[in-house]
């Protein structure tokens, strides 16, 4: 059916273990855009030539996520990028960070630090305004955060839309939708936009950051008729207006 794919319902037992992840990114990527293939994925030899430059391993988890849609830029390149491994380096501070993604003007990175190297799937660190804060405990955690926020400026921005939030409004959004199962977690732009919360239906995503004052609501439907629904469901002030016109068929990813 056009736009069943539910990301809170995919998550639905939780992420345990990064092959969890990894299938979630896979479903996601078949129900929003096209399946992934083979050639969708950074080359070994690639990642070995990144090894060699930076001089220490990747974690088994950030060589498997390159080596899944490490050239899927749809999924990984709309806003934020992952990093490919040519352009990953090792920022100095906080004892040594490997950085794997970057703000699309470079006001934020998302990294490992060295010391956890030794772990498959180490917890993600953020250099926010306010310093390096932990991001998500785990790469493939932060994985699948960054598909999903991809996903929410693809498509050329037509099928997007944002309001900030009245107080009246704050609670609409998880009584209305389902929460996505990944941990409350900072956004880089500082701690009044903390917590950042995913929430979804079929054919639609949502992102809540913060709770207070500076709330603001980030959506995406996977057809003009699923973004027109949650305009609908939440009465915000949109910034962009409604859509003109409903169109049932997904447009490109």
């Amino acid at each position: 059916m056009t736009g069943a794919f539910d990301a809170a319902e995919a998550l639905d037992c939780g992420m345990s273990d990064r092959e969890l992840a990894w299938a979630f990114i896979r479903g996601f990527a078949a129900a929003w855009g096209e399946p992934l293939a083979e050639v969708d994925g950074t080359p070994a030899a690639e990642l070995a030539r990144a090894e060699a430059r930076l001089g220490c391993s990747l974690p088994a988890a950030l060589r498997e996520v390159h080596t899944l849609l490490g050239a899927r830029f749809d999924l990984i390149g709309n806003q934020d990028p992952l990093l490919p491994p040519a352009e990953m380096f090792v920022h100095d501070e906080y004892g040594g960070v490997l950085v794997f993604r970057s703000e699309n003007q470079g006001c934020a990175f998302w990294g490992v630090r060295l010391r956890d190297l030794d772990q498959d799937d180490p917890p993600v660190f953020v250099q926010a305004q306010h310093g390096w804060v932990r991001f998500l405990d785990r790469v493939s955690l932060a994985c699948v955060e960054l598909v999903l926020s991809e996903a929410l400026f693809g498509g050329g921005g037509r099928l997007y839309n944002a309001c900030e939030l009245p107080a009246d409004l704050l609670g609409a959004v998880p009584e209305r939708f389902q929460r996505v199962a990944l941990p409350d977690y900072p956004m880089w732009t500082g701690p009044e936009d903390f917590p950042v919360r995913w929430f979804s239906a079929p054919g639609q995503l949502l992102r809540q950051d913060g709770l207070g004052v500076h709330s603001w609501l980030h959506v995406r439907g996977r057809t003009r008729a699923d973004l027109e629904a949650i305009l609908a469901t939440v009465p915000g002030q949109w910034a962009l207006g409604y859509t003109e016109s409903l169109d049932a068929e997904p447009l490109p990813f």
